[in-house]
């Protein structure tokens, strides 16, 4: 991928190999996240929903009446549908995978997966105004190489869909995320504490 650009950039052939040290060499340094996101996830407590399946449907009148009438009918089940341009996709509890895939016509059936866990993330309402939030817990899981299935925002929920079998490491990636958020915070609270008693003394 970087290779025809790099060749454009120098103007003459390069080995790949050349690259790929280059690239070894580079440093990255990630810089501590402003206070009003750290404070956003600090207060962020996870969910965890296993065995979830989801269907991706042609958004079509004759699907959303069927939808509408699922929705009525599974209230009280985990349930939620998102709604594309061109598709609709349902993402539910997977005992209701077969009551639900009945719905529609096979034609119809764009993807279906099951097998699926739901990692709920539900922060306070700063979370809306708070730009960086978002991008922080989609970065902590896309670091450990997890393929996010489906992702749905809905108030203050952020919800990631992923394989059930790498639920566990997004689970634990996403808890060390929030409990050094929890740590900055603490010590960014005291530091302000000791600084504001420090001019408190010397004025006194």
């Amino acid at each position: 991928m970087l290779r025809p650009k790099v060749k454009e950039i120098l103007r003459r052939d390069v080995k790949l190999e050349s690259i790929i040290t280059a690239v070894k060499r580079v440093k990255t340094a990630y810089s501590r996240p402003a206070r009003d996101v750290t404070e956003v996830v600090a207060k962020t407590v996870i969910n965890i929903r296993t065995d979830v399946a989801k269907i991706s449907v042609e958004k079509a009148n004759r699907n959303l009446d069927k939808i509408r009438k699922a929705l009525a009918n599974f209230s009280g089940e985990f349930f939620n549908v998102t709604e594309g341009m061109s598709a609709i996709t349902l993402i539910f509890d997977q005992k209701l995978f077969n009551e639900i895939c009945s719905m529609f016509q096979d034609r119809d059936v764009l993807d279906q997966r099951q097998s699926l866990a739901a990692v709920i993330l539900h922060s306070p309402i700063e979370l809306i105004s708070t730009p960086g939030c978002a991008q922080l817990f989609y970065g902590t899981v896309s670091r450990k190489y997890i393929n996010i299935e489906e992702t749905v925002s809905c108030f203050t929920d952020t919800i990631m869909v992923v394989k059930m079998k790498d639920v566990g490491q997004a689970f634990s990636a996403l808890t060390d995320l929030i409990i050094e958020s929890r740590k900055q915070l603490k010590e960014r609270t005291k530091a302000s504490t000791n600084s504001s008693i420090h001019r408190s003394m010397f004025r006194t």
